[in-house]
């Protein structure tokens, strides 16, 4: 009873589409078209603006580096079943060719484009799976348009994959993979010309036009709600309009307003990345997030300002509530406290949630304090799921249970819904807010937590009401803050954290007793960090956790 009640919660907010979708897709087989390409548009608008830049991943002419993972490609091994599914994802995108230094790499770039039109016979393997065919095809066209001559082999192999993609669009699995498949045919539509290409162009739009309202929230944040790929879907948004000025007289007049709209969209996603960013540049990890995926959000930035785009207003001292997606910025001269008070992401499409509702990161001084798990790797085993659990983030977890019932490896069944929130400003600010997740048990537990900013202090309030064997509160350290030997491994109500540049941050518990254990963290796929984590189990309904520094240190 317990698994099909588990399906029953994850299909019941499935969409129609979804369901048909996915059948449809497997029993689906398009044919191959190898007829001869379009021919290649002649650019009659400015040049191509340089993308977003990612850090180099070829670092020899056949030896690759993804997911902290370095391999030679030997022979024809495209899709060793060896390697995880995503390392050779990776392997097919050419993310290379637009990436850091890519010019010095050119020779090694034309050569690999011809091997992979002769290794990879249409239709056959990884590499045509929707996804990797429709970042290839737009890494491809940004190469030709940055001064580099597609070989005419691959512009033929251009053409078919962009014909096989348009049969396998991945409406299924909505969201970002849906996205990449209409911006891959709207990239194709405009490098190639004539009336097949027309269709490859307007298929592309027609699908855009609904999911850019749709996956851009009011407050400009992307609707799966995670840091990592609201960034990919920033520079979708900026590669788009990058493409789309290359070719102004290729883009029928029904299509511009669209398109001046979507460009609106990119300073409220700046600003949105900004405020779930930490004072060092990066990104925040709520949900499936990591650092090396996405552009950086200072590389995006920049982009932007090269395509002349407006910029957004720098995020400021106080309190940013990005009311549409759930998150909440408290920033301080000395900290920043980013709060998770979100929906695990649209009901139909949480495969990239985590159960980490009413956790927060925090950083003081600069310096990253308390983090959430991060993500290093994607599949179905115990690692991922374990990142994916509410045990690997900063928030309460009650008689062993995760908040949101997270299972393989993407997929969510019950899941925790924020009620109550409440935000008060004035001499000190507030927020409130309390989770359903734990009223499957049971005990029918409900979860509240307020946060308390005053100077030079956080004070952090759980209750846990109804009825409950355990509960216990999780704070993950940064791996560069260090606890005092003395108290390691001991329980006791106070403790101290040691930054480096010799800043402190205390930490007080009342209604609790605190220890602290040994955990991971994980900035980046293919990477475990050793970290440790202040854990606090309740002797009650309540627990008070209180961080204090030094505002004059």
């Amino acid at each position: 009873m317990t698994e099909i009640t588990t399906y029953w919660h994850t299909l019941r907010h499935l969409r129609l589409q979804q369901i048909y979708g996915r059948l449809l897709f497997r029993l689906s087989r398009p044919s191959v078209d190898a007829a001869p390409p379009p021919p290649v548009r002649v650019s009659l608008g400015r040049r191509f603006v340089v993308p977003a830049r990612r850090h180099a991943t070829l670092i020899g002419p056949q030896t690759f580096r993804f997911l902290n993972v370095a391999r030679d490609l030997d022979g024809d091994q495209w899709d060793d079943p060896e390697l995880p599914k995503l390392w050779r994802y990776n392997l097919h995108y050419f993310d290379d060719l637009n990436a850091e230094g890519s010019e010095e790499r050119r020779d090694w770039h034309s050569a690999l484009l011809q091997k992979w039109v002769r290794d990879n016979p249409p239709g056959r393997g990884t590499g045509w799976e929707p996804y990797p065919t429709s970042l290839r095809i737009v890494n491809w066209v940004k190469w030709a348009l940055s001064g580099n001559t597609l070989p005419p082999d691959c512009v033929a192999s251009l053409a078919v994959q962009t014909r096989w993609l348009s049969a396998r669009i991945e409406r299924h699995l909505l969201g970002n993979h849906l996205f990449s498949n209409a911006k891959a045919l709207f990239f194709a539509g405009l490098y190639f010309d004539g009336p097949e290409a027309k269709g490859w162009l307007d298929a592309g739009f027609e699908i855009l036009k609904q999911q850019v309202p749709e996956q851009i929230l009011a407050d400009g944040g992307h609707f799966e709600r995670s840091p990592m790929y609201h960034a990919l879907a920033l520079e979708d948004l900026a590669d788009i309009h990058n493409v789309a000025s290359t070719w102004p007289d290729a883009v029928p007049a029904q299509m511009r307003a669209a398109l001046e709209s979507w460009a609106a969209l990119i300073a409220p996603m700046h600003r949105w990345l900004r405020a779930m960013s930490h004072p060092d540049g990066e990104i925040a990890f709520f949900n499936d997030a990591a650092f090396g995926i996405a552009p950086t959000p200072v590389e995006l930035e920049k982009y932007t300002a090269r395509l002349g785009l407006v910029q957004p207003a720098q995020v400021s001292n106080g309190l940013t509530q990005l009311s549409a997606s759930g998150y909440i910025r408290v920033e301080s001269p000395e900290s920043v406290a980013i709060i998770d008070v979100a929906p695990i992401g649209p009901d139909y499409l949480p495969a990239h949630a985590h159960a980490d509702t009413l956790s927060f990161e925090l950083s003081v001084f600069g310096q990253r304090v308390l983090v959430n798990s991060g993500t290093s790797e994607y599949g179905s085993g115990p690692e991922r799921l374990r990142q994916r659990g509410t045990r690997a983030h900063n928030t309460i977890v009650v008689d062993g249970h995760d908040s949101s019932k997270v299972w393989g490896g993407f997929r969510v069944a019950q899941r925790a819904r924020p009620i109550g929130l409440e935000v008060f400003q004035g001499e000190l600010t507030q927020v409130r807010c309390g989770h359903d997740g734990y009223r499957r048990l049971p005990g029918r537990v409900t979860h509240t937590r307020r946060w308390q900013f005053g100077v030079g202090a956080l004070d952090i309030d759980d209750d846990v009401t109804g009825s409950f064997k355990s509960a216990e509160a999780l704070f993950h350290l940064h791996p560069s803050i260090k606890v005092s030997g003395s108290e390691f491994g001991s329980a006791t109500n106070t403790l101290t954290l040691f930054l480096p540049g010799d800043r402190t941050v205390a930490v007080l518990v009342s209604g609790g007793i605190l220890s602290v254990m040994e955990s991971t963290w994980h900035p980046e796929f293919g990477a475990s960090v050793p970290s440790l984590c202040v854990a606090v189990s309740f002797t009650g309904a309540s627990v008070h956790t209180r961080f204090s520094w030094d505002v004059a240190a």
